[in-house]
């Protein structure tokens, strides 16, 4: 990605007239550009980049309807859980394992769940996204009302880290939200949890697998990952539970209210426990789980327990097989003590 200097590059477009005239009603692409001058941005500054922005209704038909909405477990996870995805992931794993086994020692964070948020995310940097950031916020910031001031700010926060990286505003690419990089970081994201892990005084999450390794750590120390912590549990009901008592409505807290709703466990547990209750459709039937803290860290990254549970399995899978390669498992040990 090449570097971009504020005072050359933006100059340069100076000459693209503000959009509207003097009388006209003021556009929310106006007020964005009135509110970016409180970080020393001229107005005409941002309507030029602005200008270079497409609406794009493909990114709100994908907004609208996204797989983690419309899909059921048994037909969600092959998606993710596949042997292609897998020996990608075993291969990205031997050859990062001197940095994976420093980020884990550092953060507390193993290396497996690393290994598979990437490997879920962009299946190692192969699949970064395919639309513009800049097209992807401008579209759902000023054209999709649902969450428009949420994106509205990941908008202001893409134009910072456009001035501090030295980007050209109009090269990142990301996915349909705006997303960027091997570990998919949103703009506010790479601003605030992105680490330079090797060393080089260059955050780069998009070339750089040390600094996503390094990140994707930070992200979930940072967020709550308790180190050896539980996960998933799967539980028995014997009706199905009301609605508030499901994630995301129900979130971790004491079990009091599924002890009071019959829920049976394999394990003992008490009821000042903290967990979610979630529900998934698998193949056999619908079948609930408690979902514990660390869970509830991967729902962070992506509010879907969907995907919080493909990441989870994914890692599984992971460790089995890393740990069937002994020269492999005996290097990441020895690095981690």
């Amino acid at each position: 990605m090449s570097r971009f200097s504020l005072t050359t590059g933006w100059a340069g477009w100076a000459s693209v007239a503000l959009l509207g005239l003097a009388g006209c009603a003021v556009t929310p692409q106006q007020q964005f550009a009135e509110r970016m001058t409180v970080h020393g941005f001229s107005k005409r500054e941002i309507s030029a980049v602005l200008d270079q922005a497409e609406k794009r209704d493909d990114i709100i038909a994908l907004m609208t309807k996204p797989a983690e909405a419309v899909k059921p477990w048994k037909d969600y996870a092959p998606i993710f859980l596949t042997d292609a995805r897998r020996n990608n992931g075993l291969a990205f794993w031997r050859e990062h394992a001197a940095t994976l086994a420093r980020a884990e020692q550092e953060y507390g964070v193993p290396a497996e769940f690393i290994v598979a948020i990437i490997g879920v995310e962009t299946n190692y940097g192969r699949i970064m996204g395919r639309h513009r950031v800049l097209d992807a916020l401008h579209t759902l910031a000023f054209h999709y009302p649902p969450r428009s001031p949420y994106f509205t700010g990941e908008l202001e926060q893409f134009f910072l880290l456009v001035r501090e990286q030295q980007w050209n505003p109009t090269e990142p690419m990301g996915s349909y939200a705006g997303a960027m990089g091997m570990g998919q970081f949103m703009p506010t994201s790479y601003r605030k949890w992105a680490v330079d892990f090797d060393g080089d005084n260059h955050i780069d999450l998009f070339k750089n697998p040390a600094d996503a390794i390094g990140s994707v750590a930070n992200y979930f120390r940072l967020h709550g990952w308790q180190t050896g912590g539980a996960l998933m549990l799967p539980v028995e009901l014997p009706n199905e539970p009301a609605p508030e008592l499901l994630f995301p409505k129900r979130d971790v807290k004491p079990l009091t209210d599924l002890f009071a709703a019959g829920m049976r466990s394999p394990l003992p547990m008490q009821s000042d426990w903290r967990a979610t209750l979630l529900a998934f459709d698998e193949a056999a039937g619908r079948r609930f789980y408690l979902g514990f803290n660390n869970f509830r860290v991967i729902t962070r990254y992506n509010r879907s327990p969907l995907y919080a549970r493909a990441v989870l399995e994914f890692a599984q899978q992971l460790k089995s097989a890393y740990l069937e390669q002994p020269n492999q498992a005996l290097a990441l040990r020895g690095a981690t003590r």
